[in-house]
């Protein structure tokens, strides 16, 4: 993996923890865990429906993930043949 690969993963890292901390934060991270599923089943008998929640339920995972790892976590999960 590159320096510029690298260190972009590393700035992101930072950005997404320091994006969702604090107070504000939380009530925001609340509000989205309910919008998104994050802590229930997806499953819907309409497809359709059951697939939007699904890109929700995604979209949380990625900001719970960027937020719990470390970079170099994250450089290892972006780059797993490496280290």
């Amino acid at each position: 993996m590159s320096k510029e690969t690298e260190d972009f993963l590393r700035h992101r890292a930072q950005a997404y923890t320091k994006v969702f901390s604090g107070i504000p934060a939380e009530t925001v991270l609340e509000d989205l865990a309910k919008f998104c599923r994050a802590n229930e089943s997806t499953f819907h008998e309409n497809a359709r429906i059951e697939g939007i929640m699904q890109g929700r339920r995604e979209v949380w995972l990625r900001i719970s993930q960027h937020m719990n790892l470390s970079p170099e976590e994250m450089l290892q999960l972006y780059n797993p043949t490496e280290g």
